[in-house]
């Protein structure tokens, strides 16, 4: 910590921003179990008081986080949403220097029906790609995924691996460019099982995306829904006069 003849601080704050600073610098990278209270009380001097102040500090800002028997963790670094930006789940985690991943759990043919056949402009009896997957940052699972998709709009998509090419991929390769969207954003929260596949438990609310993608014959190629960990999602938004 600082000298204490030159910061008068208290001495909490000085070991909070002593915590953060390795953080930051990756001494204590994301995942991690940093030293233990009476650990780090040691180390500096402090009585755990202050220790324990200087922990709750970094937990509220969403910096560590406490588990009950085993220690404090440093979190993974929040995902960053640019509300106004086009892109795909890879593209925005490349972006952020994480490491996208997927699990796809369904890719069928379903029916439009009325919902989705007026977002999409078919009938409610054509067919639709129906996709739902895991969306996954650094290994670990973040979201919750829905995507309805014309058959119209990727030919031959039976035959692609979602797994291993984004949907966004797919639609370069057709010819078909997205160039504009829309996006609502609601709070919600999953039932048990949907919950379980993210890592969350029933009672956590998560942040729900949807919206249509269209392009640029100001066709909708697609209609999506996501469901996001709250804690592990911030939000950026442009505002201009």
């Amino acid at each position: 910590m600082k000298d204490k003849r030159t910061d008068c601080s208290p001495l909490h704050t000085q070991l909070r921003e002593v915590i953060r600073a390795k953080i930051d610098e990756g001494e204590y990278p994301p995942g991690t179990c940093i030293p233990s209270e009476s650990q780090l009380s040691e180390t500096y001097g402090l009585n755990r008081l202050s220790v324990r102040s200087a922990l709750a500090a970094l937990e509220y800002e969403g910096l560590l986080h406490s588990v009950q028997g085993k220690g404090v963790f440093v979190t993974a670094p929040k995902l960053e949403r640019d509300m106004e930006s086009l892109g795909g789940f890879r593209q925005t985690m490349r972006e952020r220097s994480q490491r996208p991943g997927m699990r796809v759990l369904i890719k069928a043919l379903r029916q439009a029906g009325p919902l989705y056949a007026q977002i999409l402009g078919c009938a409610p009896e054509e067919d639709i790609w129906y996709v739902r997957r895991i969306c996954q940052a650094n290994g670990k699972p973040i979201a919750l995924e829905e995507i309805f998709i014309p058959t119209d709009v990727v030919p031959g998509f039976e035959e692609v691996d979602i797994n291993l090419f984004s949907v966004f991929e797919v639609y370069r390769w057709n010819g078909i460019y997205p160039v504009r969207g829309e996006q609502r954003l609601a709070i919600t929260h999953l039932d048990p099982a949907e919950a379980r596949l993210i890592g969350l438990r029933e009672e956590n609310a998560v942040l729900e995306f949807s919206g249509a993608t269209y392009d640029r014959e100001g066709r909708a190629i697609e209609f999506s829904r996501s469901y996001t960990h709250s804690d592990r999602c911030e939000f950026l938004v442009h505002f201009q006069k």
